[in-house]
């Protein structure tokens, strides 16, 4: 003997058992009870929310007598008259159900709408339902419509469909809609605990949890998996059967890549993908739980205070939630969400999976990969606060000048301020003053000639304990030191000249001067500390005459076929006389020899492209030749490699006005005062266009 599925055992037999779908049961129950019908109604929704469950709870309403046979219509069907376990049985002769997707012709719809003359045989209304009504045809819709919009008092129309867009908007203006929406998780779970419970299976609340999210919405799908868990854990319902028979991952897994990711543990993130790939589970249903679990501490972070106590994994979020700042969660939250669509892209899923999470690592503020997890995650933002240093005082002395050099030294002194000083980049070099001084000059640690500096604190890696500074956390290379000691900084402030000028008498600079380029061309600028304020040094620009092309060619006269035959293409071109692919043979062709005889004009043309030696385009090239030249021309063709082409020399000449222009704006004097006064500010390359 066969026991009945789950689903069908407990359908709702009424309004008040129905659960999820208390907006229709409230329209529908007020409907009914104030004898408010409609002709029609359309019921919307994804699969197994109750569309055709309300379908026939709203047949047994509008047919209904009581037990004792002296009802009326009722939101509250009895279920023990005829016409409502005829109804549930499926046996009522005036309750028709049509599937569409089988019966989607408008034969089959003429064949019905034939039978609604006809008054209802043993009920008070005739109810036609059509389910799935997005899959008839566009005739068949056509033909329904009149009987649609006007049918008979005693037949009522119940339409249901998953994809309500497809239904014609005639159709849609004529009904009733509602639409079921998917249900709650919390919902269904407490649907399945209260439907095990009368039939006495011994389940575990976890499981019931994982059966609800896995059901997506949908009753009718809780049911099925339910009946697949009792069969799988032979009759109970416990946890690690459940997510078994799921696929689920498991929390513990989630844990440790947010750990691993947290501490920045490479080698811990490919253990973890590794031994996912080994138990076979899903790498799309752990990025999911992913997602799910860095959206419970995305709220733990917002709400601190909020508690969910339904939640059995609330302890661990909250244990989680501070291992990263904010903006990395919402960071990777975005990453697992999109990473679920590259999976069918990658070569197979784990791979997928383990560049996700090398992404993830990647993207985290001051990570660094291969560290195996020396490095401590951050907590309260994104906001790193670098640790003091004790003042310093020291005496550097000069660094000899290269021996291409002028016969002169630099000289500074360095002494520390008392106060916290900001870590500088690891490649950025300490700004302080050039003066040219006498090679006997030595350093000295105090007196009025001497000038002093923030000492240069170690790099981030020695202070953190080998973790690098990110560099938007640490001031620009071109920064004023008095930002770093809380001095009034002079960036911004008018300088008392457009630019430091060097000193005219053996300027001295270090060997390696930090520079910054502004365009290709534009000469370095240095930093350096004057009277209390940075200043910048910029020297002049490249000269366009010292700028390459990219094609070097010969000088005009060099060449004097190729300046003729420059020429004549230049002339073609003003008349017009070419165009398309003859004027792309004209400009791609050297001109190689070249000789007139007996009236006759004979141009041999060497042309890189073979494509361009067609017959067609010679011809063609020959008569606007002769039209130009006003006399027959002769023109041969030949395959090589073409030097000194018309084309080349519009490139070069195009280069060179490019070089003009950029060197014009480079030199000019406000430029290069707004470059000396704003440190970081560049030219954009590629903004310079000549005119």
């Amino acid at each position: 003997m066969s026991s009945m599925v789950l689903a069908r055992k407990y359908r709702p037999k009424g309004f008040d058992s129905m659960v999820g779908q208390g907006h229709v049961v409230q329209a529908l129950s007020n409907a009914l009870s104030q004898q408010r019908l409609h002709h029609a109604y359309l019921f919307t929704g994804t699969r197994g929310v109750g569309k055709t469950t309300v379908s026939r709870i709203l047949a047994k309403s509008l047919n209904c007598v009581g037990p004792d046979g002296q009802g009326t219509i009722t939101a509250s069907p009895c279920g023990q008259c005829q016409p409502c376990r005829d109804i549930d049985a499926g046996r009522f002769v005036d309750y028709v159900e049509l599937d569409a997707a089988s019966n989607r012709g408008v034969e089959e719809i003429s064949q019905l709408l034939e039978q609604a003359v006809y008054k209802p045989v043993v009920g008070r209304f005739k109810v036609y339902m059509i389910d799935e009504v997005h899959m008839l045809s566009n005739t068949a819709f056509n033909a329904m419509l009149k009987t649609l919009e006007e049918p008979p008092d005693y037949l009522k129309f119940v339409l249901a469909t998953t994809d309500p867009q497809k239904v014609p908007v005639t159709v849609l203006s004529r009904c009733l809609q509602f639409n079921l929406r998917p249900m709650a998780a919390q919902t269904v779970h407490e649907h399945l605990a209260s439907v095990l419970a009368v039939e006495g299976i011994a389940f575990e609340p976890e499981a019931l949890r994982l059966l609800a999210r896995a059901a997506r919405g949908s009753m009718r799908d809780a049911m099925s998996l339910s009946d697949q868990a009792i069969a799988f854990g032979g009759g109970q319902l416990q946890e690690s059967t459940v997510r078994q028979m799921l696929g689920a991952v498991d929390r513990q897994h989630v844990q440790r890549l947010i750990e691993a990711v947290a501490a920045c543990d490479g080698k811990a993130i490919v253990a973890a993908v590794d031994t996912l790939r080994q138990l076979g589970l899903s790498a799309s249903g752990t990025l999911e739980e992913l997602a799910t679990a860095l959206q419970r501490m995305a709220v733990i972070q917002a709400v601190p205070g909020l508690e969910d106590s339904d939640d059995p994994d609330e302890l661990v979020w909250r244990g989680l939630a501070p291992l990263l700042a904010p903006d990395e969660t919402q960071l990777f939250y975005s990453l697992c969400l999109q990473g679920r669509a590259e999976l069918a892209l990658a070569p197979d899923e784990y791979s997928g999976l383990l560049m996700l999470m090398l992404r993830l690592l990647a993207f985290k503020p001051g990570s660094g990969l291969g560290q195996g997890g020396s490095s401590r995650p951050k907590a309260e933002g994104s906001v790193r606060q670098q640790p003091k240093t004790e003042p310093v005082g020291s005496t550097v002395a000069a660094v000899p000048a290269p021996a291409s050099a002028q016969a002169s030294t630099t000289t500074a002194a360095i002494s520390a301020r008392p106060g916290p000083a900001l870590a500088p980049a690891p490649s950025m070099v300490p700004a302080a003053r050039l003066e040219p001084t006498g090679p006997n000059a030595v350093a000295s640690g105090g007196g009025a000639n001497s000038h002093t500096r923030p000492a240069p604190t170690k790099p981030a890696e020695s202070q953190s304990g080998g973790q690098s500074v990110p560099p938007w956390e640490a001031l620009p290379p071109e920064a004023d030191a008095a930002l770093m000691e809380g001095e009034p900084s002079s960036i911004g402030m008018p300088p008392d000249e457009p630019f430091a000028q060097e000193p005219a008498s053996a300027p001295v600079r270090r060997p390696q001067p930090e520079v910054a380029r502004v365009a290709e061309g534009v000469a370095e600028r240095e930093l350096g500390r004057e009277g209390g304020r940075t200043v910048e040094r910029i020297a002049e620009p490249v000269s366009p005459t010292e700028r390459t092309v990219s094609i070097e060619l010969p000088p005009v006269g060099a060449d004097p076929l190729s300046d003729r035959w420059a020429d004549v293409v230049a002339q073609l071109n003003a008349k017009g006389a070419i165009t398309a692919l003859v004027r792309e043979l004209a400009m791609q062709a050297q001109c190689v020899a070249q000789h007139d005889e007996g009236g006759q004009s004979m141009w041999r043309l060497r042309v890189d492209r073979e494509s361009l030696c067609s017959e067609t385009n010679r011809e063609r090239l020959a008569q606007a030749l002769s039209q130009v030249m006003s006399g027959q021309v002769m023109l041969e063709l030949e395959k090589g490699a073409a030097h000194n082409t018309p084309a080349q020399r519009d490139q070069v000449a195009r280069e060179r006005r490019q070089h003009q222009a950029e060197h014009l704006i480079e030199s000019d004097p406000l430029v290069r005062s707004l470059l000396a006064q704003h440190p970081g500010a560049r030219i954009v390359p590629g903004s310079i266009r000549p005119l």
